[in-house]
Protein backbone atom coordinates (compact mmCIF):
# COMPACT_ATOMS: atom_id res chain seq x y z
CA UNK A 1 0.00 0.00 0.00
CA UNK A 2 1.33 3.34 -0.94
CA UNK A 3 0.48 5.43 1.98
CA UNK A 4 0.81 9.11 2.19
CA UNK A 5 3.08 10.72 4.47
CA UNK A 6 0.73 11.30 7.27
CA UNK A 7 -0.77 7.54 7.19
CA UNK A 8 2.90 6.30 7.18
CA UNK A 9 3.83 8.41 10.18
CA UNK A 10 0.84 7.21 12.34
CA UNK A 11 1.81 3.80 11.05
CA UNK A 12 4.85 4.11 12.93
CA UNK A 13 3.56 5.97 15.91
CA UNK A 14 1.27 3.06 16.58
CA UNK A 15 4.59 1.01 16.17
CA UNK A 16 6.50 2.59 18.79
CA UNK A 17 3.13 2.58 20.95
CA UNK A 18 3.71 -1.01 20.65
CA UNK A 19 7.24 -1.39 21.93
CA UNK A 20 6.53 0.33 25.31
CA UNK A 21 3.76 -1.77 25.80
CA UNK A 22 6.17 -4.92 24.98
CA UNK A 23 9.01 -3.77 26.75
CA UNK A 24 7.11 -1.86 29.55
CA UNK A 25 8.70 1.77 28.85
CA UNK A 26 7.16 4.91 29.35
CA UNK A 27 8.59 7.07 25.87
CA UNK A 28 11.03 5.69 23.03
CA UNK A 29 13.49 8.50 22.34
CA UNK A 30 14.87 8.42 19.21
CA UNK A 31 18.56 10.72 18.21
CA UNK A 32 19.86 9.47 15.48
CA UNK A 33 19.77 11.14 11.82
CA UNK A 34 18.68 7.10 10.36
CA UNK A 35 16.01 6.97 13.25
CA UNK A 36 14.67 10.49 13.13
CA UNK A 37 14.42 10.04 9.18
CA UNK A 38 12.48 6.77 9.42
CA UNK A 39 10.06 7.64 12.46
CA UNK A 40 9.16 11.35 10.40
CA UNK A 41 8.65 9.68 6.93
CA UNK A 42 11.79 10.91 5.04
CA UNK A 43 12.73 14.58 7.17
CA UNK A 44 16.32 15.30 8.05
CA UNK A 45 17.37 16.60 11.46
CA UNK A 46 20.93 17.22 10.33
CA UNK A 47 22.73 19.93 8.40
CA UNK A 48 25.84 17.43 8.15
CA UNK A 49 25.81 14.39 6.48
CA UNK A 50 28.56 13.09 8.49
CA UNK A 51 26.83 13.31 11.92
CA UNK A 52 25.22 10.75 13.84
CA UNK A 53 22.85 12.56 15.42
CA UNK A 54 21.43 15.74 14.56
CA UNK A 55 19.65 19.14 16.06
CA UNK A 56 15.90 17.49 16.75
CA UNK A 57 14.48 14.32 18.33
CA UNK A 58 11.70 12.49 18.36
CA UNK A 59 9.94 11.44 22.14
CA UNK A 60 7.10 9.01 21.71
CA UNK A 61 4.67 8.32 25.37
CA UNK A 62 1.75 6.64 25.22
CA UNK A 63 -0.51 9.47 24.38
CA UNK A 64 1.82 12.09 22.77
CA UNK A 65 3.97 12.17 20.17
CA UNK A 66 7.21 15.25 20.38
CA UNK A 67 9.83 16.73 18.12
CA UNK A 68 12.34 17.82 20.55
CA UNK A 69 14.13 20.89 19.05
CA UNK A 70 15.75 24.43 19.22
CA UNK A 71 14.54 27.39 18.87
CA UNK A 72 17.66 27.95 16.22
CA UNK A 73 16.42 25.35 14.46
CA UNK A 74 12.36 25.02 15.31
CA UNK A 75 11.15 27.15 12.27
CA UNK A 76 12.72 26.14 9.57
CA UNK A 77 12.10 22.23 10.49
CA UNK A 78 8.09 22.88 11.10
CA UNK A 79 8.03 24.64 7.58
CA UNK A 80 10.47 22.80 5.62
CA UNK A 81 11.20 19.19 6.88
CA UNK A 82 8.82 17.59 9.38
CA UNK A 83 4.84 17.06 8.71
CA UNK A 84 2.36 15.06 10.32
CA UNK A 85 1.01 14.78 14.11
CA UNK A 86 3.53 16.37 15.90
CA UNK A 87 3.80 18.50 19.18
CA UNK A 88 6.76 20.60 19.20
CA UNK A 89 8.92 20.93 22.26
CA UNK A 90 11.46 23.81 21.84
CA UNK A 91 14.51 24.90 24.15
CA UNK A 92 16.61 27.35 24.17
CA UNK A 93 19.50 26.50 21.67
CA UNK A 94 22.42 28.03 24.85
CA UNK A 95 23.83 24.65 26.65
CA UNK A 96 23.43 24.31 29.24
CA UNK A 97 19.90 25.68 29.70
CA UNK A 98 19.23 23.11 26.41
CA UNK A 99 20.27 19.77 27.80
CA UNK A 100 18.89 20.84 31.46
CA UNK A 101 15.09 21.34 30.03
CA UNK A 102 15.16 19.04 27.39
CA UNK A 103 16.38 16.21 29.90
CA UNK A 104 13.96 17.20 32.30
CA UNK A 105 11.44 17.27 29.86
CA UNK A 106 11.68 14.16 28.18
CA UNK A 107 12.04 12.44 32.40
CA UNK A 108 8.61 14.19 33.01
CA UNK A 109 6.85 12.93 29.37
CA UNK A 110 8.17 9.44 30.65
CA UNK A 111 6.23 9.60 34.02
CA UNK A 112 9.75 7.77 35.83
CA UNK A 113 8.82 4.71 33.44
CA UNK A 114 12.35 4.04 31.25
CA UNK A 115 13.22 5.36 28.38
CA UNK A 116 14.17 3.41 25.05
CA UNK A 117 16.59 5.03 22.95
CA UNK A 118 18.51 4.57 19.56
CA UNK A 119 21.44 6.39 21.47
CA UNK A 120 20.81 5.80 25.31
CA UNK A 121 22.15 8.50 27.51
CA UNK A 122 22.23 8.25 31.49
CA UNK A 123 19.09 6.09 32.86
CA UNK A 124 18.14 5.04 29.35
CA UNK A 125 17.94 1.74 27.45
CA UNK A 126 18.95 0.62 24.34
CA UNK A 127 16.01 -0.32 21.63
CA UNK A 128 16.05 -4.25 21.61
CA UNK A 129 17.69 -5.64 18.82
CA UNK A 130 13.79 -6.98 18.27
CA UNK A 131 12.69 -3.92 17.76
CA UNK A 132 15.76 -2.43 15.42
CA UNK A 133 15.31 -5.25 12.73
CA UNK A 134 11.84 -3.78 11.98
CA UNK A 135 12.81 -1.47 10.37
CA UNK A 136 14.28 -3.00 8.07
CA UNK A 137 11.32 -4.39 6.25
CA UNK A 138 10.71 -0.64 4.74
CA UNK A 139 6.73 -0.08 3.88
CA UNK A 140 5.67 0.85 0.25
CA UNK A 141 5.80 4.32 0.85
CA UNK A 142 9.61 3.98 1.85
CA UNK A 143 9.98 1.93 -1.63
CA UNK A 144 8.53 4.24 -3.63
CA UNK A 145 11.12 7.23 -2.01
CA UNK A 146 13.87 4.36 -1.93
CA UNK A 147 13.06 4.55 -5.70
CA UNK A 148 13.66 7.45 -6.11
CA UNK A 149 16.84 7.68 -4.04
CA UNK A 150 17.85 5.07 -6.26
CA UNK A 151 17.68 6.46 -9.97
CA UNK A 152 18.95 9.49 -9.01
CA UNK A 153 22.15 8.41 -7.84
CA UNK A 154 22.31 6.60 -10.93
CA UNK A 155 22.27 9.32 -12.89
CA UNK A 156 24.62 11.31 -10.78
CA UNK A 157 27.59 8.31 -11.12
CA UNK A 158 26.57 7.86 -14.91
CA UNK A 159 26.97 11.87 -15.82
CA UNK A 160 30.36 11.95 -13.89
CA UNK A 161 31.69 9.28 -15.22
CA UNK A 162 30.79 10.30 -18.93
CA UNK A 163 32.51 13.95 -18.03
CA UNK A 164 35.69 12.36 -16.71
CA UNK A 165 38.72 12.42 -18.68
CA UNK A 166 41.96 10.39 -18.59
CA UNK A 167 44.11 12.97 -17.14
CA UNK A 168 41.61 13.94 -14.35
CA UNK A 169 42.70 13.75 -11.04
CA UNK A 170 40.56 10.66 -8.77
CA UNK A 171 39.23 13.93 -6.64
CA UNK A 172 38.36 15.92 -9.99
CA UNK A 173 35.76 12.69 -10.29
CA UNK A 174 34.62 13.01 -7.05
CA UNK A 175 34.47 16.10 -6.89
CA UNK A 176 32.41 15.89 -10.49
CA UNK A 177 29.79 13.06 -8.68
CA UNK A 178 29.04 15.23 -5.65
CA UNK A 179 28.36 18.08 -7.76
CA UNK A 180 26.20 15.63 -9.94
CA UNK A 181 24.37 14.43 -6.75
CA UNK A 182 23.88 17.62 -4.93
CA UNK A 183 22.55 19.35 -8.32
CA UNK A 184 19.67 16.36 -7.58
CA UNK A 185 19.15 16.81 -3.92
CA UNK A 186 21.03 14.05 -2.89
CA UNK A 187 23.83 13.92 -0.12
CA UNK A 188 27.18 12.30 -0.79
CA UNK A 189 27.44 9.77 2.13
CA UNK A 190 30.91 8.70 0.32
CA UNK A 191 32.23 8.78 -2.80
CA UNK A 192 35.16 6.17 -3.50
CA UNK A 193 37.62 6.60 -6.31
CA UNK A 194 40.18 4.37 -7.50
CA UNK A 195 42.10 4.86 -11.52
CA UNK A 196 44.34 2.84 -13.19
CA UNK A 197 46.90 2.56 -10.86
CA UNK A 198 45.41 2.06 -7.34
CA UNK A 199 42.47 -0.50 -8.71
CA UNK A 200 44.93 -3.16 -8.72
CA UNK A 201 46.08 -2.61 -5.63
CA UNK A 202 42.83 -1.21 -3.55
CA UNK A 203 39.17 -3.27 -3.47
CA UNK A 204 37.79 0.38 -2.80
CA UNK A 205 39.19 3.98 -1.39
CA UNK A 206 38.94 7.10 -0.97
CA UNK A 207 40.10 9.79 -3.99
CA UNK A 208 43.54 10.39 -4.49
CA UNK A 209 45.66 13.32 -6.32
CA UNK A 210 46.86 10.59 -8.89
CA UNK A 211 45.64 10.70 -12.44
CA UNK A 212 42.90 8.22 -13.92
CA UNK A 213 44.53 6.90 -16.52
CA UNK A 214 43.40 4.30 -18.42
CA UNK A 215 40.17 3.52 -16.18
CA UNK A 216 38.14 4.77 -13.31
CA UNK A 217 36.08 3.20 -10.53
CA UNK A 218 33.46 5.38 -9.01
CA UNK A 219 31.82 3.66 -6.15
CA UNK A 220 29.09 6.07 -4.07
CA UNK A 221 26.51 5.60 -1.33
CA UNK A 222 23.83 8.58 -1.49
CA UNK A 223 21.14 9.74 0.79
CA UNK A 224 17.67 11.47 0.62
CA UNK A 225 14.78 11.03 2.88
CA UNK A 226 17.45 9.28 5.13
CA UNK A 227 17.51 5.93 2.51
CA UNK A 228 21.11 5.39 1.40
CA UNK A 229 21.22 3.97 -2.13
CA UNK A 230 24.92 2.92 -3.36
CA UNK A 231 25.94 1.59 -6.15
CA UNK A 232 29.18 0.93 -8.50
CA UNK A 233 29.90 1.64 -11.92
CA UNK A 234 33.52 1.53 -13.59
CA UNK A 235 34.59 3.00 -16.90
CA UNK A 236 37.84 2.60 -19.11
CA UNK A 237 39.37 5.26 -21.58
CA UNK A 238 39.70 3.62 -24.57
CA UNK A 239 37.25 2.59 -27.71
CA UNK A 240 34.99 -0.44 -27.28
CA UNK A 241 36.23 -4.03 -28.17
CA UNK A 242 34.87 -5.36 -31.34
CA UNK A 243 34.96 -8.94 -32.55
CA UNK A 244 36.90 -10.27 -36.15
CA UNK A 245 33.35 -9.40 -37.65
CA UNK A 246 33.24 -5.50 -36.56
CA UNK A 247 30.74 -6.41 -33.83
CA UNK A 248 30.93 -4.91 -30.62
CA UNK A 249 31.93 -6.76 -28.06
CA UNK A 250 29.25 -6.97 -24.98
CA UNK A 251 31.21 -7.78 -22.35
CA UNK A 252 34.74 -8.65 -21.69
CA UNK A 253 36.86 -11.28 -19.64
CA UNK A 254 36.67 -9.10 -16.61
CA UNK A 255 33.15 -8.37 -16.41
CA UNK A 256 32.33 -11.45 -17.22
CA UNK A 257 34.42 -12.78 -14.41
CA UNK A 258 32.91 -10.27 -11.79
CA UNK A 259 29.57 -10.41 -12.76
CA UNK A 260 29.70 -14.06 -12.56
CA UNK A 261 30.71 -13.89 -9.01
CA UNK A 262 28.13 -11.42 -8.03
CA UNK A 263 25.28 -13.58 -9.65
CA UNK A 264 26.00 -16.24 -7.07
CA UNK A 265 25.40 -14.08 -4.20
CA UNK A 266 22.17 -12.69 -6.00
CA UNK A 267 20.78 -15.78 -6.01
CA UNK A 268 21.54 -17.03 -2.73
CA UNK A 269 19.24 -13.29 -2.00
CA UNK A 270 15.71 -15.32 -1.44
CA UNK A 271 13.13 -14.89 2.12
CA UNK A 272 13.67 -16.58 4.48
CA UNK A 273 17.51 -17.02 4.16
CA UNK A 274 19.90 -15.99 6.42
CA UNK A 275 21.96 -12.86 5.52
CA UNK A 276 25.30 -15.26 6.32
CA UNK A 277 24.13 -17.53 3.15
CA UNK A 278 25.13 -14.73 1.15
CA UNK A 279 28.02 -14.18 2.63
CA UNK A 280 29.10 -18.30 2.72
CA UNK A 281 28.20 -17.75 -1.47
CA UNK A 282 30.34 -15.27 -2.03
CA UNK A 283 33.22 -16.91 0.23
CA UNK A 284 32.73 -20.14 -2.29
CA UNK A 285 32.25 -17.63 -5.32
CA UNK A 286 35.56 -16.27 -4.36
CA UNK A 287 37.06 -19.60 -3.99
CA UNK A 288 36.18 -20.75 -7.25
CA UNK A 289 37.76 -17.82 -8.99
CA UNK A 290 40.71 -18.35 -7.29
CA UNK A 291 40.78 -15.87 -4.79
CA UNK A 292 39.91 -17.73 -1.15
CA UNK A 293 40.79 -14.98 1.40
CA UNK A 294 38.99 -11.61 -0.35
CA UNK A 295 35.69 -12.28 1.59
CA UNK A 296 37.93 -12.22 5.31
CA UNK A 297 39.70 -9.29 4.19
CA UNK A 298 37.17 -7.10 2.29
CA UNK A 299 33.51 -5.71 3.05
CA UNK A 300 31.21 -7.20 1.31
CA UNK A 301 27.92 -5.10 1.90
CA UNK A 302 24.61 -6.18 3.23
CA UNK A 303 21.14 -4.98 4.16
CA UNK A 304 20.60 -1.04 3.19
CA UNK A 305 18.11 1.56 4.15
CA UNK A 306 18.18 4.27 6.68
CA UNK A 307 22.07 3.19 7.57
CA UNK A 308 24.48 1.67 4.23
CA UNK A 309 24.94 -1.20 5.50
CA UNK A 310 22.14 -1.62 8.07
CA UNK A 311 23.52 -5.32 8.92
CA UNK A 312 26.78 -6.24 7.60
CA UNK A 313 26.57 -10.02 5.67
CA UNK A 314 29.23 -11.87 7.63
CA UNK A 315 29.31 -15.73 8.37
CA UNK A 316 27.28 -15.29 11.37
CA UNK A 317 24.53 -13.25 11.02
CA UNK A 318 22.00 -15.12 11.33
CA UNK A 319 19.29 -12.06 10.29
CA UNK A 320 16.41 -13.93 8.00
CA UNK A 321 15.76 -11.95 4.92
CA UNK A 322 12.53 -10.51 4.89
CA UNK A 323 10.30 -9.42 1.81
CA UNK A 324 10.77 -5.43 1.60
CA UNK A 325 14.26 -5.41 2.84
CA UNK A 326 17.11 -3.67 0.89
CA UNK A 327 20.13 -5.30 0.13
CA UNK A 328 23.63 -4.25 -1.58
CA UNK A 329 26.91 -6.09 -1.94
CA UNK A 330 30.28 -4.89 -3.71
CA UNK A 331 32.12 -7.81 -4.33
CA UNK A 332 35.60 -7.33 -6.17
CA UNK A 333 38.09 -8.73 -8.33
CA UNK A 334 41.40 -7.66 -9.36
CA UNK A 335 40.99 -5.09 -11.88
CA UNK A 336 36.67 -5.15 -11.72
CA UNK A 337 34.00 -4.61 -9.16
CA UNK A 338 29.76 -4.27 -8.79
CA UNK A 339 27.47 -2.82 -7.35
CA UNK A 340 23.72 -2.04 -7.11
CA UNK A 341 21.32 -1.85 -4.31
CA UNK A 342 18.21 -4.18 -4.66
CA UNK A 343 15.11 -4.42 -3.30
CA UNK A 344 13.80 -7.90 -2.11
CA UNK A 345 10.24 -9.08 -3.39
CA UNK A 346 10.29 -12.63 -2.39
CA UNK A 347 12.95 -14.34 -4.40
CA UNK A 348 13.07 -11.01 -6.95
CA UNK A 349 15.33 -8.54 -6.69
CA UNK A 350 14.43 -5.11 -8.22
CA UNK A 351 17.32 -3.11 -9.14
CA UNK A 352 16.90 0.26 -7.40
CA UNK A 353 19.77 2.12 -9.05
CA UNK A 354 19.66 0.43 -12.50
CA UNK A 355 20.10 2.87 -15.54
CA UNK A 356 18.45 2.08 -18.65
CA UNK A 357 21.24 4.59 -20.35
CA UNK A 358 24.41 2.50 -19.04
CA UNK A 359 25.75 -0.63 -20.91
CA UNK A 360 24.88 -3.58 -19.48
CA UNK A 361 24.23 -7.44 -19.96
CA UNK A 362 21.64 -9.87 -18.96
CA UNK A 363 23.33 -12.00 -15.99
CA UNK A 364 20.77 -15.07 -14.30
CA UNK A 365 18.10 -12.98 -15.97
CA UNK A 366 19.46 -9.58 -14.13
CA UNK A 367 20.72 -6.22 -16.12
CA UNK A 368 23.86 -6.33 -14.82
CA UNK A 369 26.20 -2.93 -15.64
CA UNK A 370 29.13 -3.49 -17.67
CA UNK A 371 32.37 -1.51 -18.28
CA UNK A 372 31.39 1.89 -19.85
CA UNK A 373 34.19 2.09 -22.49
CA UNK A 374 34.61 5.77 -24.32
CA UNK A 375 37.25 6.66 -25.95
Amino acid sequence: MNWPLELEVAHKLAQMRGWLEQERAGAVRLRGVDWFAWATAGASNSHSHTAECGCAEVLVTRDAAYILTDEAEAMRMREEEVRGPWTWQVSPWMQPQLYELREHFVQHAAGGAPVLSDRPGLHERSLPVALREERLVLLESEQQRYRQVGQLAAGAAADALRQARPDWSEQELAAACVRALWLRGLQAVHVLVSGAERQQRYRRAPPAQLVLGTQAVLALCARRFGLCASLTRQRRFGPAQHRADGAAVAMDDADAAMLALEAVALDACETGHALSMVYHALDSAYAYAGQPDTVRTSRQGGIHGYLAPEVAAGAHTEIILKRGMALAFHPSLPGSTVEDTFLLDGNQLHNLTHDPAWPSAMVQGRSRPLTLALA
